[in-house]
């Protein structure tokens, strides 16, 4: 075990957690900050039209983010497993072919991205005013997109093996970059909406590069020379990634879902209630980390079949999202209105926004049971069942709960409906991690 890895097969689960999922917290918080300071320098100094154009862009990568999501998903559960089972050839083995098929697929993606461009902006609608900004920024971005499927695999890599910290480090570098060129590029050099592009790429690129010449360096994974894969890992891979990257297009279309319900009662609900998202994805982020970190712990003892062990990570993690989410949602209840008054001014939206806020604040607990659970189930392989288990939450609960309750109760029903449907898919989460038979499943031959 190297020096800054964690064997998540012996030790205090408690302290685990804990020292594991705060640099997993930290790299997440990051990397919000990272897509924030992005649209702030180019809001400020380009302009609302080039703005809008790195928007609608951006909703174009975020679709490859959410298979590169899925594929990392698949190499979480695959590579902790084997580190679980101390198995070093296996290990090699998947890296390689995690290598091999993750260089072929983000080639091909980038290649496709920039000669389609113009036709994937055309597809949303996006105005012509912006349309030549948007162009600009997408191909630069596909041309370099090696570069972040490559630094997000790193991190996930070293996760599976026990490492939270090292990651954190590559992170920084790409947001620290990131701060510095996108003003250079944009302004001083006068690159405009290129140099934005630019500044996102290359900072990637410098994360990337570094980082994974300095895991060679520490040999704190083990890569090989890249050779051709085995048919049976590809496919193993393409079975857990596939339906992994389906569940974040499942959770996209329903967030759109939602949105259009919203939109029925009005500009100031769709200002406000857009507010209260903003600060969702923020708070919600001890929720994601902590479903990372049982996701790592579990593949450990699942590949030494230790359910005992997994049962008590699974009750640690329960434990630690509902004391930490808990506190943040009585805190923003008491403080929601200062909260959305960062983003809006608009009285009707403020009220809203607020009212939002401390009705689902106080569901947050249980929506991050969702995560914690279904990252343990996760970890086994079972991607297709938390597939389901997503279609569930968004499709047949949180859509129709809101559209249901905001017919019934108005505007304020939205809210309702969402903590609601927070409360009741927790209870599918529990009932399959309780019930299901998540841990049948062998992903090995041996």
């Amino acid at each position: 075990m190297k020096k800054k890895q964690y064997d998540f097969t012996q030790g205090s689960i408690a302290k685990q957690l804990f020292y594991f999922s705060g640099p997993i917290l930290l790299a997440n918080l990051l990397q919000t900050s990272y897509q924030f300071i992005d649209s702030l320098w180019v809001g400020n100094l380009l302009g609302a039209t080039s703005l809008g154009a790195v928007a609608i862009s951006g909703s174009i990568l975020f679709v490859v983010l959410s298979f590169i999501i899925g594929i990392n998903n698949a190499a979480l559960t695959i590579l902790s497993q084997q580190k679980g089972k101390q198995n070093e050839r296996g290990l090699e083995r998947y890296l390689n072919a995690f290598v091999v098929l993750l260089t072929l697929i983000s080639v091909l993606l980038g290649v496709l991205g920039f000669v389609f461009a113009e036709q994937f902006l055309r597809l949303l609608g996006t105005p012509e005013v912006m349309m030549s900004d948007a162009i600009t920024y997408l191909r630069i971005n596909f041309f370099g997109i090696w570069f972040l499927f490559g630094y997000n695999f790193i991190s996930t890599v070293l996760r599976s093996l026990g490492d939270s910290k090292t990651p954190l480090y590559f992170v920084t570098v790409a947001v620290g970059l990131n701060i510095v060129l996108d003003p250079l590029f944009i302004s001083v050099l006068d690159w405009g909406i290129e140099g934005a592009a630019i500044a996102t790429v290359l900072s990637q690129a410098v994360s990337f590069i570094s980082g994974f010449t300095y895991v060679l360096w520490k040999k704190l994974a083990p890569f090989t020379m890249p050779t051709l894969p085995a048919k049976e890992e590809i496919k193993l891979i393409l079975h857990l990634g596939i339906p992994s990257g389906l569940q974040m297009s499942v959770i996209s279309a329903g967030s759109a879902a939602i949105i259009s319900v919203v939109a029925t009662h009005g500009e100031s609900v769709v200002a406000g209630f857009g507010a209260a998202q903003r600060l969702d994805s923020l708070l919600m982020l001890p929720a994601h980390a902590l479903s990372t970190s049982v996701a790592s712990m579990a593949g450990q003892n699942i590949g030494t079949k230790n359910w005992k062990r997994i049962r008590q990570i699974a009750i640690y993690g329960v434990i630690y999202n509902f004391a930490i989410m808990l506190a943040i949602g009585i805190i923003v209840a008491i403080f929601a209105q200062y909260g959305v008054r960062l983003f809006i001014r608009e009285p009707e939206a403020v009220e809203f926004g607020t009212l939002y806020l401390q009705i689902v604040a106080l569901c947050y607990p249980f929506l991050g049971i969702n995560f914690i659970l279904n990252g343990i189930v996760r970890a086994a392989g079972a991607m297709y069942q938390v597939l389901v288990l997503n279609v569930i939450s968004f499709w047949i609960l949180r859509y129709p709960l809101t559209a249901l309750f905001s017919s019934w109760f108005g505007e304020i029903g939205i809210a309702i409906g969402m903590g609601a449907s927070f409360m009741i898919s927790s209870l599918f989460a529990i009932f399959y991690y309780r019930y299901g038979k998540w841990r049948q499943k062998e992903l090995f031959k041996n």
